[in-house]
């Protein structure tokens, strides 16, 4: 009865003729791989779009090489990365231009108070210190944040020392044990190691697959301080020390070092060997030193081995302000009561 109700060959030339109406003339096989290309170009499309306006992928600090300090992120920067504002000024700190009018205090140091593109500028310890002095003093305060990634003590002199900048109060150097020996070497890594990008990438999803998916697949030939610049090879104590200690005596401004503890150090309530002879560096020459240890760092306020969150930006910020409320002297402040 089903075969004399639905004849096959009527069945069969229905379904062609039906094949042919939904696909326009075209083979159904290939209508469906059509839709499911376009689909998959609609999906890359939505992707690529998110990771711009939503991630800010393409619009990473880019760095320039030097024959004097290595490397810093390239002038005049304004950067929208992982929802952070990130600005840099045309001297290639992370500050507002320069203003001889303010007091100047300039903090010096690496990755540690430049917090990266995971730290907005509101967040910098720097900026916070330079709104609050400017509070306390009654004028404005400018604590530049002179800073690179893996930037050595040697960095921040050699900078110092080929850069005009206005008069300042102050040096403050930020250091981290690892900079006893963490000596300038010159070693190309501007537009060669995925941290140090000099150009953006063409599409955000190749940001995204070749320099944080892959790595995470790929297994890595280079260890992660090697990847971000950092020598702790068993060489010198960094002269760095030393030549900023000149520097800030050739200015006639006294040099203050705040000494920022490791994970493992906030752990074992000490600083390392080599955080051992940055303080024996400060007691022998005379420098104000202040260790972060002494002011109850805790581990939650970094948020890996070494780099502070937004929360250890802010104690760091703390810490600088308490003792330059109680040592006005050590940092040039004793003539800026309001």
């Amino acid at each position: 009865m089903w075969r004399r109700a639905f004849p096959l060959e009527w069945t069969l030339e229905d379904n062609v003729h039906g094949y042919l109406r939904r696909s326009n003339g075209m083979p159904f096989f290939m209508h469906r791989g059509l839709r499911i290309l376009v689909a998959f170009l609609g999906v890359l499309v939505v992707t690529e779009v998110v990771l711009r306006t939503v991630f800010g992928f393409c619009d990473t600090v880019l760095l320039r090489a030097d024959p004097n300090y290595e490397y810093i992120a390239q002038p005049d920067q304004d950067r929208m990365r992982f929802r952070h504002h990130i600005v840099y000024n045309s001297l290639s700190m992370r500050s507002p231009e320069p203003d001889s009018k303010a007091v100047v205090i300039l903090g010096c140091g690496d990755s540690v108070i430049n917090g990266g593109v995971l730290t907005g500028q509101d967040s910098l310890a720097t900026t916070i210190l330079s709104t609050e002095l400017g509070q306390l003093l009654g004028r404005e305060v400018q604590f530049l944040n002179i800073s690179a990634g893996s930037w050595g003590p040697d960095n921040c002199a050699a900078y110092l020392n080929n850069t005009k900048l206005p008069q300042a109060k102050t040096l403050v150097l930020f250091a981290s044990s690892h900079d006893a020996h963490d000596n300038m070497s010159f070693k190309k890594v501007v537009g060669v190691r995925k941290s140090f990008p000099d150009e953006q990438y063409p599409t955000a999803i190749q940001e995204l697959v070749d320099r944080y998916i892959l790595p995470r697949i790929i297994e890595q030939t280079t260890s992660t301080d090697s990847e971000l610049g950092i020598d702790k090879g068993e060489r010198a104590f960094n002269k760095g020390f030393a030549q900023l200690k000149e520097y800030a005596g050739s200015q006639g401004i006294p040099m203050v070092i705040v000494l920022h503890a490791e994970r493992s150090e906030i752990v074992a309530g000490d600083y390392n060997s080599q955080g051992q002879e940055i303080i024996a560096f400060a007691e022998e020459n005379g420098i104000h030193l202040l260790r972060d240890l002494d002011h109850g760092v805790i581990v939650d306020q970094l948020r890996d081995k070494i780099h502070p969150n937004d929360s250890g930006q802010r104690k760091l910020a703390e810490i600088v302000m308490d003792d330059m409320a109680t040592n006005k002297g050590a940092y040039g402040l004793e003539t800026l009561d309001r």
